[in-house]
C-alpha cells in the first residue's frame, strides 16, 4: 500500500495533520478528535502504518503514534516533480502563444 492511497481518505489525512501539529499521541488522544468509534480510528491508523505514513511505538499498554517524515518527504518530492512538469508545459504554451501573437502582428503590419 502506498502513501497516496492511505491519504486519499479524509479522516486519515486529518490524523496526519493532527500528528504533524501535536507530535506524539496515543490512540485515545487521536480518537478523541473524531466523531467515529475508536475501532474505526484503529483501522485508519493501521492503514497509515501499513503505508508507512506513521510509526507506532509500544510504551507499556499504550501505542504511541508519530508522523513518518520520510513518507512526507517522498510525497513532497512527487508534488514538486508534478509542479515542475506542469510549469514546463505552461512555459511552452506561453511561448507558443507569444509566437502566434507576434506572427499575427507581423501579418497585420504588412
Amino acid at each position: 500500500m502506498d502513501a497516496f492511497y492511505a491519504l486519499a481518505e479524509p479522516r486519515r489525512r486529518k490524523v496526519v495533520e493532527i500528528l504533524a501539529y501535536r507530535g506524539q499521541l496515543n490512540a485515545t488522544q487521536i480518537s478523541d478528535e473524531f466523531d467515529i468509534t475508536p475501532q474505526a480510528i484503529s483501522q485508519h491508523l493501521s492503514v497509515l502504518r501499513e503505508a508507512e505514513v506513521i510509526h507506532m511505538e509500544r510504551r507499556a499498554q499504550q501505542r504511541i503514534y508519530t508522523l513518518n517524515p520520510k513518507s512526507m518527504s517522498e510525497i513532497e518530492r512527487w508534488a514538486a516533480s508534478m509542479t515542475e512538469m506542469w510549469n514546463s508545459r505552461f512555459d511552452r504554451l506561453d511561448k507558443a502563444l507569444k509566437e502566434g501573437q507576434d506572427s499575427a502582428a507581423r501579418r497585420k503590419d504588412r
